[in-house]
């Protein structure tokens, strides 16, 4: 069951992207508002008790309707785990920049091109050079992947129903909503739990995308630029998945690059070639077989309970 609905939500994503901004992103901003004007007085353990009232409140209502159904029956629970992963995991509403940056590298716009990775990434990158463009496009795809993919999955797999999903991007969500915003006086420290949180979580998934990146592309190369170079990125979590990432596709990842009018210095990752639009569509390729690797994992596990 679990397979079949990872397998069916990813199909539907695929087919119908959802609006992530309107059916997702608005009402979490909402609740985590709500969540801010009754708990945030700019301390960490107040943060802590609005995280966990967020996240202890949707996940056990997420199981306990999942039971519910389940008794009623078990297609009914099926069709709500399937809307809840096609809710909480997907990759198409991040892959069209990668999709269309792919295609004005092909055909030569290299303007078109550094439009669409600011517009990505939320910065301006007027003066990168078309490898620069490709280089940063993998490095998001990359990332992108783990946390609206991989990442989702693992919980999901974890926890009963629906609920690990909905941890996971729950946990991911108030991270970047509260443990990524500046301190201040109207906001102090209250999202420092969060962004603890967050990383906790991710530990172990980080690590099994990681290695998943390396088992289906070039393991060794994979295996030495994890092992080498990740502790020197900034964020050690998105250092593992891209020196990995980079070693597996034999790519040079960060690197010093033209961000907002100003050369920002990054350590290197991976090894290999400089990126370009034939190592984006590598990128693709890889990402796909990871997934591949994961249902085939699920299945033998599936195969293997039954024969218990």
């Amino acid at each position: 069951m679990t397979l079949f609905s990872l397998i069916v939500a990813l199909l539907i994503e695929q087919l119908r992207p959802l609006s992530v901004e309107r059916f997702v992103q608005a009402p979490l901003k909402a609740f985590a508002r709500f969540l801010e004007d009754r708990f945030n007085d700019g301390e960490a353990r107040h943060g802590a008790v609005a995280w966990w009232v967020a996240i202890l409140s949707v996940c056990f209502a997420s199981a306990l309707v999942y039971f519910l159904l389940w008794n009623i029956h078990f297609v009914l629970a099926l069709a709500f785990n399937v809307v809840v992963l096609y809710l909480t995991m997907g990759f198409r509403h991040v892959s069209h920049y990668f999709t269309d940056i792919q295609l004005a590298l092909r055909m030569g716009e290299l303007p078109r091109a550094r439009q669409l990775i600011s517009e990505w990434r939320g910065r301006s990158h007027d003066e990168s050079s078309s490898s620069e463009v490709a280089r940063l496009a993998i490095e998001e795809a990359l990332i992108a992947s783990h946390r609206n993919v991989f990442g989702v999955i693992f919980w999901f797999i974890l926890l009963p129903g629906p609920s690990g999903a909905l941890l996971y991007r729950l946990a991911r969500f108030f991270e970047q909503e509260w443990g990524c915003r500046s301190g201040g006086l109207d906001f102090g420290d209250f999202g420092e739990f969060s962004r603890k949180a967050c990383a906790a979580l991710d530990w172990l998934p980080v690590r099994l995308s990681a290695a998943a990146f390396s088992i289906v592309g070039d393991f060794e190369d994979g295996v030495y630029c994890w092992r080498a170079q990740a502790g020197q990125w900034k964020d050690k979590a998105s250092g593992i998945l891209l020196s990995s990432g980079g070693g597996a596709l034999g790519v040079r990842l960060g690197m010093p690059i033209f961000e907002s009018g100003e050369v920002v210095e990054r350590p290197e990752m991976g090894i290999g070639d400089d990126a370009d639009a034939d190592f984006m569509q590598s990128t693709i390729g890889l990402v796909w077989r990871t997934l591949v690797l994961v249902f085939l994992v699920l299945a033998l596990l599936s195969v293997a309970r039954m024969g218990w």
